[in-house]
């Protein structure tokens, strides 16, 4: 039987993507050895590894997004986990960021009910950055919270987290999508991708935060294009978003739809490797 080992990649709102990878990946009988993930990635990959599947990280995120379907009812229903989210995510600009995180991690801790490492179903890898020396440093064991923390901390967005003397920011900015930190006992690695399609528009002046988080996607695409060259895993999947950018969180069914037909592929590769490979 051949292990496979699971990466989540980073880019915000698009990573809500990486639920239905999951829900994909459960379908297939797999039942991965590892995960790694960065930025959103690693929160989804979190709720994984705390030992919920695919379908039941789809169905917690459906108790508090507003969908264009609902009804007025339906919406008064969510307004109690609604309140929350909104409550979790608040500006806090004297640290170096515009939003802060900490009661978002907060409530995503009250849902999966682990605080350690040592506590998941199976080993998980979070992926951060020193902002300092602009080294990758890679959390799997201890508290989960500082790590989920750094490696969402995009600069200029969320503040970046002081922890053992470190000063720690969005992984992204070293490995966006790290497949290449699994466990060498992974024989096979799959990697998603939700970075954005970057189309033109000359017409178009980008406002600061769309300048900073557009400079920060053109950096993480350059790096993992690098990577692939050199070094690509198993199967490698990119649904390729457009017009979603890193905090649409509101546009969550566009996601689902857009990304869609790349878990179609998805499926297809599964098969073909755990035919191939006798997994």
């Amino acid at each position: 039987m051949k292990s496979f080992g699971v990466a989540l990649g980073g880019g915000g709102a698009r990573g809500l993507a990486h639920i239905l990878a999951l829900e994909a990946i459960d379908e297939s009988g797999i039942m991965p050895s590892a995960i790694a993930g960065t930025s959103m990635g690693a929160i989804i990959g979190t709720l994984y590894a705390s030992g919920l599947s695919g379908e039941q990280i789809r169905k917690g995120f459906a108790k508090h997004a507003i969908s264009k379907d609902d009804h007025l009812k339906d919406i008064f229903s969510k307004s109690g986990d609604i309140f929350k989210w909104l409550q979790a995510v608040r500006p806090e600009v004297k640290r170096g960021g515009l939003l802060r995180a900490d009661g978002l991690l907060r409530y995503l801790f009250e849902e999966i009910r682990v605080k350690t490492f040592e506590e998941l179903k199976f080993p998980l890898h979070i992926v951060t950055t020193d902002f300092w020396s602009g080294q990758e440093v890679i959390f799997n064991r201890g508290e989960l919270l500082p790590a989920i923390k750094a490696s969402m901390a995009i600069p200029g967005v969320f503040a970046p987290v002081s922890y053992k003397g470190r000063v720690l920011v969005d992984g992204g900015l070293v490995n966006n999508v790290p497949y290449d930190v699994l466990p060498p006992y992974c024989d096979c690695t799959i990697a998603i991708d939700v970075a954005p399609l970057r189309k033109p528009d000359r017409h178009r002046v980008p406002s600061m935060l769309d300048s900073v988080l557009g400079m920060f996607d053109m950096l993480i695409e350059h790096n993992v294009a690098a990577k692939l060259a050199i070094s690509p895993p198993t199967i490698y999947i990119r649904p390729g978003f457009a017009n979603i950018r890193l905090l649409d969180f509101n546009k969550h069914e566009e996601v689902f739809r857009q990304s869609a037909a790349s878990m179609e592929e998805l499926r297809v590769k599964l098969q073909r490797v755990i035919a191939e490979q006798g997994a």
